[in-house]
């Protein structure tokens, strides 16, 4: 049984609601992460050089966890050398994978992204084969965040095929971007959300490469913390995606009109506004459904 949930990262703005939110739900969790101490829920707090292998242990065997939730990576690129960003995704994930392996832990939850697929930061349009997008479809990142978040799932396969093997379950969470309400009441209610509008905006290129995609902080804790239940052996791949896109524009025009040569499947006539990604293996491994929409706020 999951008591005590070590959160890399737990000074950012995703890891610190995670750890209220499992707080709120009876674990005891621990703060890993660089630096001062930036928020006040966790029980215990760890100063940590995730990019050090020997605090990645130390700080691990003293939280005592039986769950790690890892979070502690440079969030977005653009601010760092693109070794360093690799640095930070893939090696700081192998870090945690050995250590927990090492210190008997069986459950860890990894932040990928879904730049692993390519994402926001490609300069040329993300290859799309078929919509909505799910587990199966190939990745092609080619930036130094893309290349890192597929290399942190990759050394996930590795651990998981070793005999004995620890961490019995790893999760990789394939996150889009996480908005609160005062960001999404910002983004889509300040502006206009129809295909010709987000034309005109400056990160087109952006939120066609994110297949207009979003959660909500509230559905992202969630699964994080279903995440940290679960009890499956070997690793997952998982998309996380909130019930629909970022656009006015119902999803069937959005993907006939943004992806052309894309093939469109059954599962994107579920709703006018349906999510250009399938998070039905997230329901079917920890009984997540996301919640939460912007157009509520309308």
């Amino acid at each position: 049984m999951t008591e005590t949930v070590a959160v890399t990262g737990g000074n950012g703005r995703v890891g610190r609601h995670v750890i209220a939110h499992l707080a709120d739900e009876g674990y005891r969790t621990v703060n890993l992460s660089r630096g001062k101490r930036d928020e006040d829920r966790a029980d215990a707090y760890l100063t940590t050089d995730l990019l050090d292998a020997g605090e990645v242990y130390g700080s691990l065997a003293k939280s005592d966890a039986d769950a790690v939730v890892h979070l502690g990576m440079i969030p977005t690129p653009e601010s760092t050398p693109g070794f360093r960003t690799y640095e930070s995704n893939a090696l700081s994930s192998y870090y945690v994978l050995e250590a927990a392996g090492e210190l008997g832990i069986d459950t860890v939850a990894l932040a990928s992204s879904l730049s692993a697929l390519g994402g926001g930061y490609e300069p040329e349009p993300t290859t799309v084969d078929y919509l909505p997008v799910d587990e199966a479809h190939r990745l092609t990142p080619s930036t130094s965040y893309g290349i890192g978040k597929q290399t942190l799932e990759i050394a996930a396969d590795g651990v998981a095929r070793r005999t004995d093997a620890r961490p019995r379950t790893i999760a990789s969470l394939r996150f889009p971007w996480v908005v609160d309400d005062d960001r999404a009441r910002e983004t889509f209610l300040e502006t206009d959300r129809t295909l010709s509008g987000l034309r005109q905006t400056g990160d087109f290129h952006a939120q066609r490469n994110t297949l207009f995609s979003y959660v909500h902080l509230s559905d992202a804790v969630d699964l994080v913390r279903r995440t940290v239940e679960a009890s499956f052996d070997g690793h997952e791949r998982v998309w996380v995606s909130a019930p629909d896109t970022s656009a006015e524009t119902p999803s069937r025009e959005l993907a006939a009109t943004v992806f052309p040569d894309a093939e469109r499947r059954d599962a994107l006539g579920e709703g006018e506004h349906a999510a250009l990604i399938d998070t039905a293996k997230a329901e079917a491994l920890f009984d997540w459904t996301p919640e939460w929409s912007w157009r509520q706020l309308a």
